[in-house]
């Protein structure tokens, strides 16, 4: 599916800059001001590499208004679809070389679903304007900025689509809940893109390009707000981290458990189908599940708690929950903390996850390389009381998968 979706990205890119560079540019200006808006947003993205759904909204913005702009100043313009996916091919590129030049370049991903969103948008909008068939239909009234709504809701669909059908083929998976995490954060800056791309195109068609700036600082401002916003997220994980490390750095757990435990677990909850903000929470957990093992007077032996009675285990956990209470952490994250030890028919889910992946690293541990199936045998087992099926076959399908690091000795 990804090679399908990057091939016909690539296609496309080729026919626009090759049409129009054969025919020429329509609309010199206003090809240069949409290709501007789209350079100045793509300058000013906040993360690389694919971190965020959207790190150019006002790149993202430009394009689409230059997709469904058929007049400018009360004037008709005459661009069409390829010419749209050239200019904003072109704009995207002039934008991204500081970013390529320090090695934070846009992901495959983020630009092929551009090219393809843009095109798409600028297919359903440019012929039907341009053979007059809009104006025909619905007028230039109200009806109008209905189906300029309406393509955008479409377009907007087609993105969701796209990038939950890339993150299928490169994780495997579930698509459902890839779909309905896309279609959550369109709620977010994905509709803030969309009604500003909307407005553009009706504004320059009104009042000419002066309309660009006076729509797109409020944009740009958002833009620039979201990404501190992402800097701060990036910190509070980092710190979450280092205070995950606490246990390994004072002997109490094995060098890299809870880092294998966070990514084990976030993978079967991925693979559960839990939301976006239910899998940070979860992540966090898993990084912090073992620091209660700080308030114990004599550390358990290579930090297995998975060995100890229940109650111990009771106590550590509580005694964890109480810890990250205390760090400012959000408090479902030490909920979780704090019932990872109880019987997993009174536990969240996240609770569940975390109890099982924490078991398996423990007794996959130093096992050689029949360590995997042991443990996983062993959670089988312990079905019926300690962990749920369901839980246990998650963990079963994410490690037939491979792409996480297997406990190692001591």
């Amino acid at each position: 599916m990804a090679a399908v979706i990057y091939g016909s990205a690539g296609i496309l890119t080729l026919l626009g800059l090759g049409w129009t560079l054969w025919h020429g540019v329509h609309e010199g200006g206003v090809a240069l001001a949409f290709g501007g808006l789209v350079a100045v947003g793509e300058l000013a993205r906040w993360g690389a590499g694919g971190s965020d759904r959207e790190p150019a909204p006002l790149g993202a913005a430009g394009a689409l208004a230059y997709a469904l702009l058929g007049e400018v100043g009360g004037r008709t313009t005459h661009h069409g679809v390829l010419q749209v996916i050239a200019v904003v091919v072109a704009a995207a590129l002039v934008g991204a070389v500081p970013h390529v030049a320090l090695g934070k370049g846009p992901a495959l991903d983020h630009v092929a679903r551009r090219v393809l969103t843009v095109g798409f948008a600028a297919a359903c909008f440019q012929p039907l304007y341009n053979a007059g068939k809009l104006e025909e239909w619905v007028g230039q009234g109200p009806a109008f900025a209905v189906v300029i709504a309406a393509l955008l809701v479409l377009t907007a669909l087609c993105d969701a689509v796209l990038a939950a059908a890339m993150a299928h083929a490169r994780t495997l998976w579930p698509f459902g809940p890839l779909l309905r995490d896309e279609l959550r954060a369109m709620l977010g800056i994905g509709s803030a893109v969309c009604a500003t791309g909307a407005v553009m195109a009706l504004a320059v068609a009104v009042t000419g390009l002066w309309a660009l700036p006076v729509f797109s600082l409020p944009l740009l401002l958002t833009q620039l707000s979201f990404g501190r916003y992402a800097a701060v997220r990036t910190t509070y994980r980092q710190t979450i981290t280092s205070l995950a490390r606490s246990t390994e750095i004072a002997g109490y757990t094995p060098q890299g458990h809870a880092r294998r435990v966070a990514g084990l677990s976030r993978a079967v909850g991925r693979e559960l189908g839990l939301s976006e903000p239910d899998l940070a929470v979860l992540e966090y957990a898993a990084l912090m599940h073992d620091i209660g093992q700080l308030s114990l007077v004599d550390p358990v032996p290579a930090g297995a708690t998975a060995f100890l009675p229940d109650a111990e285990q009771r106590r550590i956990a509580l005694l964890g929950g109480a810890v990250v209470r205390q760090t400012g952490v959000k408090g479902d994250v030490a909920v979780v903390v704090e019932r990872q030890a109880d019987p997993y028919r009174e536990q969240p889910l996240t609770a569940r996850i975390v109890r099982a992946a924490n078991a398996y690293d423990e007794m996959a541990r130093g096992e050689g390389p029949t360590g995997p199936l042991n443990a996983l045998e062993r959670l089988r087992l312990g079905t019926g009381r300690d962990y749920q099926p369901e839980v246990v076959e998650a963990l079963a399908r994410v490690l037939a998968r491979g792409g996480h690091s297997l406990p190692s000795a001591g």
